[in-house]
């Protein structure tokens, strides 16, 4: 079931033509689409469904720095920035808080990683500290159990997922931005060797660029179109708690669970590294580029094969633009929860902190990741269209960097001087042959 998102109203009149066609409606499409408007160019958000109902609404609600791969670190960093700045030109609560996060550890062999990361950090002005076990005790005072070390970030933040996309989808409205929802993208017109136009189900829209922010729909979109996109799937699960008594007021995370402190009082819950691999043509025919991401984190994935493999076995890549596409059949990506680690976590939880022994799952629901083999996104034009460009393959991290990725992309989109160095969120990485496996802590 899909946890509720606040719904805005759509522009019903598509445009004829515009600077610039954002596809996707979730963070990273939204965020993009807000920063392409203040640099003055016109600009349609498409959204096969409406505005933030997928992954944008289903993930934890952490906004860090901490635990990020070296080159992540200034877009982390920036997007913090950018969630206070936007927050209040929405003037609607984003849910965004400056309240830290906290990860735990009872490995000496990871608070050691923890320790070089940190000097790592320090040198791109992001200052975390590793903690001992009695300032652990003192920061927590009713968990029960014995801590090596945890590393805490001050100023990393948590916001309201339900809330956050369709507050910035106002920012963006009032920038000019048209927002369509129940408006599939079907395909791409070109021209020369470019881009020329989207068609969607409502009509065509001319446009000199499009950006793609499809998250999970993103490496079928480009298939479409001749372009190999490397992306893989996992199925997550997440819960809310009731109301929790004060204990943390920020993010914290375990070898085992994962909190966030809600507006409602609860938690956001989830077991670590947990998910669910749906087996497909898509993950057979990347198997080789992700296996070594698949060895990493295999401990923590289930595999299942379901209908979707059937699905896209006797489907085809090559649908008539004037023709309903997949995009159209699903409108939300709304995968069930696994109730197995929904239980499990709040177990997990209760039992290291029996003062939160009262509390009890208010809801339950699942949501599909768009996943890179090395967990970094692509923030990159596509070099064999001209004028098409990914913003996608946010491996879990695109909440809490959306607005800094949506900037960098408007920025790379408009060829403007970027925000970041947009070095390692480059496209060819991904399909030049080069060994690639995760980086960052977590």
């Amino acid at each position: 079931m899909s946890p509720p998102v606040n719904r805005i109203p759509s522009d019903e009149r598509l445009p004829e033509a515009v600077d610039v066609v954002v596809i996707g409606g979730g963070v990273i499409g939204v965020s993009s689409a807000y920063h392409l408007a203040r640099k003055g160019l016109s600009v349609a958000l498409v959204e096969k469904g409406h505005v933030g109902a997928e992954q944008s609404s289903r993930n934890w609600g952490w906004c860090r720095q901490q635990g990020r791969a070296r080159a992540e670190i200034p877009l982390a960093r920036e997007a913090l920035r950018l969630w206070e700045e936007l927050q209040e030109e929405a003037g609607a609560d984003t849910g965004f808080r400056r309240t830290g996060v906290l990860f735990l550890t009872k490995d000496p062999k990871e608070a050691a990683d923890w320790e070089r990361w940190a000097g790592i950090a320090r040198e791109q002005q992001v200052h975390s500290t590793l903690l001992t076990p009695a300032q652990i005790a003192e920061r927590l005072p009713g968990n029960a159990e014995t801590w090596v070390a945890g590393l805490h970030t001050p100023s990393d933040g948590r916001a309201e997922p339900s809330l956050a996309v369709p507050a910035l989808a106002l920012a963006a409205r009032k920038r000019g931005v048209t927002i369509h929802q129940g408006c599939a993208a079907r395909g791409l017109e070109t021209a020369g060797g470019a881009v020329s136009a989207v068609v969607t189900e409502k009509g065509t829209i001319r446009a000199q660029s499009v950006l793609l922010a499809g998250g999970a729909w993103s490496s079928l979109f480009c298939r479409r179109h001749g372009i190999d996109l490397p992306i893989g799937l996992v199925d997550a699960t997440a819960c809310r708690t009731t109301p929790a008594p004060d204990f943390t007021d920020g993010a914290l995370g375990t070898t085992e669970y994962c909190i966030r402190r809600r507006l409602d009082g609860g938690f956001t819950l989830a077991l670590r590294g947990r998910g669910t691999v749906n087996l497909t043509p898509d993950i057979l025919r990347y198997a080789r580029i992700f296996w070594p991401t698949f060895k990493q984190r295999r401990a923590g994935l289930k595999l299942r094969l379901g209908s979707d493999f059937f699905r896209q076995l006797f489907g085809s890549a090559n649908w008539r633009l004037d023709q309903p596409s997949p995009f159209e059949a699903v409108r939300v990506q709304d995968p069930a929860p696994d109730m197995d680690l929904v239980n499990a976590a709040l177990a997990a939880l209760i039992a290291g902190n029996p003062v939160l022994k009262d509390i009890r799952i208010a809801e339950a629901w699942g949501g599909t990741i768009d996943s890179t083999p090395d967990t970094v996104p692509v923030i990159s034009p596509v070099p064999s269209l001209r004028g098409f460009f990914l913003a996608t393959g946010f491996s879990g991290h695109g909440f809490g960097i959306g607005p800094a990725a949506g900037k960098l992309a408007a920025d790379i989109v408009n060829g403007d001087a970027p925000l970041v160095d947009p070095a390692a969120y480059g496209y060819e990485r991904l399909v030049d042959g080069r060994p690639l496996a995760p980086v960052g802590l977590f």
